[in-house]
């Protein structure tokens, strides 16, 4: 079984590394894609190991697209200047200025995403069930607005990140093999994570949190900690997605409630919420169905998209992945109490004194 999981794995990540070269003219897409397993896999943290339905993860996306895009801004130019060069030729950075700066802004995109949830985390992650909902609901919409209303970081207008310089390659390659290496990292880390401590814990808070505090686990605590560690992958996706966009608006890019926000939460239930490949295999089906409607049956893809996933909650609530087990169990309880064709019959005659 170990080693046909290995084997497993090492095909994956060689099909990975393969795809852009093999389609490079999709590269763009397979790039979305790996955004779309972080995604899915950073929500399922809190809303399907945890319980708590978060609609307003989008805010540490967010903080990562901005704290990107303005460090790579003011490391080498002036708010006043970089609105003037903006999108020319005068805003392409040398290659070692772009990573510099490109690194910088992604670690502190991501530290600012772990305060922000520590901080937010430690009063409304008191509040249960809808209360909760609704209250990161609120949280995403008023960001969206706060940023579109900050003229530091372009207000409405948005902000247009730095030209990717050409001596580092092609745009889409470099950063598909950035989303694939933070995709396979987030997994790994996940991996780890919920076989630990820390993950039963966390499966306890979503079966019984009042019996989980009545046995002295420290509940706010822990799901603060889960919701900075959704935080952190996150603001990691977002600081390179806006590179990638190549620009930055408020509220299509950034804080994106309506799109992204969504789609993270959609994508982990329909793989199977509250398991480690059931995201996974939601963001994969959504994505691929997402781009095939979106080019063949524009218009009516989103009303299609939104019919197929709500035919999947109604007659698969546990998602593809949960699914497929509860049928695999079936058939192994089955097998288990069918009785063997070997076995003989007992004798119904009476020996003979």
């Amino acid at each position: 079984m170990k080693a046909a999981r290995a084997a497993g794995y090492v095909a994956l990540t060689v099909a990975a590394v393969a795809a852009p070269f093999v389609l490079p003219q999709y590269q763009s897409q397979l790039a979305l894609l790996w955004v779309m397993v972080v995604l899915a896999l950073s929500w399922d943290i809190v809303g399907g190991q945890m319980g708590y339905n978060s609609f307003g993860n989008i805010v540490f996306f967010g903080i990562g697209v901005y704290t990107t895009a303005v460090v790579q801004r003011d490391l080498f130019f002036g708010v006043e200047e970089y609105a003037h060069v903006a999108g020319g030729v005068a805003s392409q950075l040398a290659p070692l200025q772009y990573l510099g700066g490109l690194a910088l802004g992604l670690v502190l995109g991501a530290v600012l995403a772990v305060i922000a949830a520590a901080v937010l985390g430690a009063g409304i992650l008191r509040l249960r069930g809808h209360y909760f909902a609704i209250c990161t609901l609120g949280l995403g919409i008023a960001m969206g607005e706060i940023a579109g209303g900050t003229d530091y970081i372009g207000a409405g207008s948005g902000l247009v990140t730095p030209l990717f310089p050409e001596l580092l390659g092609e745009r889409n390659r470099f950063f598909y093999f950035y989303f694939m290496l933070l995709a396979f990292t987030c997994f790994g880390v996940l991996a780890a994570v919920y076989r630990c401590r820390f993950g039963l814990a966390l499966n306890a808070i979503r079966d019984n949190e009042d019996k989980a505090e009545a046995m002295g686990l420290r509940t706010t605590r822990y799901k603060t900690i889960a919701w900075c560690l959704s935080a952190v992958f996150l603001a990691l996706a977002g600081g390179a997605y806006g590179n990638f966009i190549g620009f930055v608006d408020p509220v299509d890019t950034a804080f994106a409630g309506p799109t992204l926000g969504v789609w993270m939460i959609l994508m982990a239930i329909m793989g199977g919420r509250g398991t480690l490949w059931g995201p996974v295999i939601g963001a994969m089906i959504f994505h691929v169905s997402r781009e095939f409607l979106w080019t063949y049956l524009l218009g009516w893809d989103r009303m299609i998209l939104g019919l197929l996933t709500v035919l999947i909650v109604i007659f698969l609530p546990l998602g593809i992945l949960g699914w497929l087990r509860e049928r695999t169990a079936g058939r192994a309880a089955a097998a288990a109490v069918k009785p063997s064709s070997s076995t003989s019959q007992p004798s119904l005659s009476k020996s003979q004194p």
